[in-house]
């Protein structure tokens, strides 16, 4: 798997390229925000490692311009530890964010989470990710788990990796109340801790994207589904 680091430190950037190497991983590190970006086009990653405090753009924004044309995985590295950032973070497309310092077990097993969510064929062995019902339909809204990819009135939408798993969750049983804990087991596993805000920054996200707030209600108290708008 290759992976993008972009980080200006020096000596942890060359701690976590080694770190990587040596579990199997393909790293490449860029010192700042507008490298990353032109990097991104050229070396195609399969996931960012992505830190906020660099000296040109900020982290935020480099995750801002990057989702405009891509939905590849994202994890923040931070020393920013208040709830507000790890929301910010994860409303403008983050799929995880680690707080710094942090043990190079606890970052492979982010990245191994993340990987597990975003490309489950990497992770399975399974070449043509393939699942037993690949595709959900709610009516004008299409999705298929295989090539996760989601088109609202025959045109696509990019999402990203959490983004879709949560509703592709939803759609997979498009009308049922899924609750709260369900949904967080199911795309962040039984292992996430974090805030709660977490689900509803994604939520918000999905019907930003989708066009109209009513796609996904809030069931108070209890959780979220996807409405079936024919």
């Amino acid at each position: 798997m290759k992976i993008l680091i972009v980080e200006d430190d020096e000596a942890l950037a060359a701690t976590l390229v080694e770190m990587l190497v040596q579990v199997g991983f393909d790293p490449i590190r860029c010192s700042t925000g507008s490298e990353a970006l032109k990097t991104l086009v050229c070396f195609e990653p399969d996931m960012v490692l992505l830190d906020l405090n660099l000296p040109d753009l900020d982290g935020h924004e480099v995750c801002r311009r990057l989702r405009v044309t891509s939905d590849v995985p994202v994890i923040m590295l931070t020393a920013r530890e208040a709830e507000l950032d790890r929301v910010l973070g994860l409303e403008e497309g983050a799929d995880d964010y680690v707080v710094k310092p942090f043990s190079s077990r606890e970052l492979v097993a982010r990245i191994r989470a993340v990987q597990r969510r975003s490309r489950p064929d990497l992770a399975t062995g399974n070449p043509e990710g393939e699942r037993s019902t690949p595709i959900d339909d709610a009516g004008r809204l299409c999705l298929d788990r295989r090539t996760r990819r989601v088109t609202l009135d025959g045109a696509e939408i990019l999402f990203t990796a959490k983004e879709f798993d949560v509703l592709a969750f939803l759609a997979s049983d498009a009308g049922a109340v899924r609750q709260r804990h369900e949904i967080m087991e199911h795309v962040w596993d039984t292992h996430w801790y974090g805030p709660t805000k977490t689900l509803d920054a994604h939520v918000a996200a999905i019907r930003r994207k989708l066009g109209d707030p009513n796609w996904i209600e809030a069931v108070r108290g209890v959780g979220f589904r996807l409405r079936n708008n024919e």
